[in-house]
């Protein structure tokens, strides 16, 4: 037998010199695969930020519709994941499988309940018939404007003018003292139109019978579910790879010398957990 072909561990492959090079040839392939996914994910944001500067006015009316207490918690959730990652990695160069079993299902409960709250907003929007398509419906969206109409009257000739109207009745009926204390014909004519409260939440204002909701409301709700809904698309596929590591794990394939997939494991959840980072306040908060 030639020197070429001493004796290497049973896990490296044949065609590599060294433990060290397929080391190194596996991480490229990984960043390759990161790269990418941050082109992937890179063309959704650009979409987004072109949408956003058209039509301001209807970014602020789609964010007004999410729930940011629902969001920062998938944030803590997601964060949490991450440490626990960490964790896992850890228990795999110390060689501890009980270790990297526990901190991976512990990392594959808290991305199951990321899902499970998305799945509640999603549920949500669908109730609402925010989705784009042909049920998608934008009362819910206007009751929102409705309710705060101060929040738009800056935003001229995209659609949503009626907002100054709102405004101005608000200020006079703050000034003649009226708000609270309106005619009885005035009672009468919000009571009527409460009447379309499942359709959302005016804020005790009707709407003008010719309210439009703004240009591009149905823009946001397309990237809101294409962004999301792709990152919640690597959050399953992240549980399934999960797994599959389990049972790796559990048939005792890995040592504190060899345990690729695991680092690998940890890249592209970290890679999911950044991408929300980014999610979060751009849908959310701005």
């Amino acid at each position: 037998m030639s020197a070429d072909h001493h004796d290497h561990p049973p896990y490296q492959a044949h065609h590599f010199d060294s433990m060290e090079q397929q080391n190194q040839s596996s991480m490229m392939g990984m960043w390759l695969f990161m790269a990418q996914e941050i082109m992937f994910f890179g063309g959704l944001f650009a979409a987004y930020m072109a949408y956003r500067f058209s039509y301001p006015a209807a970014w602020v009316a789609g964010a007004s519709t999410l729930d940011v207490n629902l969001g920062f918690i998938n944030t803590l959730v997601l964060i949490c994941s991450s440490f626990t990652v960490i964790l896992m990695v850890m228990a795999a160069r110390k060689g501890s499988d009980k270790g990297i079993m526990g901190w991976l299902v512990a990392t594959m409960v808290l991305g199951a309940a990321f899902l499970g709250i998305k799945y509640v907003e999603y549920t949500g929007k669908f109730d609402h018939h925010l989705f784009p398509g042909k049920n998608f419906d934008t009362h819910y969206v206007m009751g929102k404007m409705a309710a705060h109409p101060e929040k738009y009257a800056e935003f001229k000739g995209m659609g949503i003018d009626w907002v100054h109207e709102l405004v101005g009745h608000e200020s006079h009926d703050h000034e003649s003292g009226d708000k609270h204390h309106g005619s009885e014909d005035d009672h009468a004519k919000e009571g009527a139109h409460g009447d379309a409260g499942d359709h959302g939440d005016h804020g005790g204002h009707a709407l003008p019978a010719d309210a439009t909701a703004p240009l591009g409301i149905a823009l946001y709700f397309g990237l809101y579910f294409a962004m999301t809904g792709t990152h919640a698309l690597h959050m399953v596929i992240g549980i399934g790879i999960g797994i599959w590591l389990l049972v790796k794990t559990k048939r005792g394939a890995w040592c504190s010398e060899y345990h690729p997939y695991i680092e690998y494991f940890g890249l592209y959840w970290h890679f999911v957990d950044i991408v929300w980072i980014f999610l979060f306040p751009l849908l959310y908060l701005i």
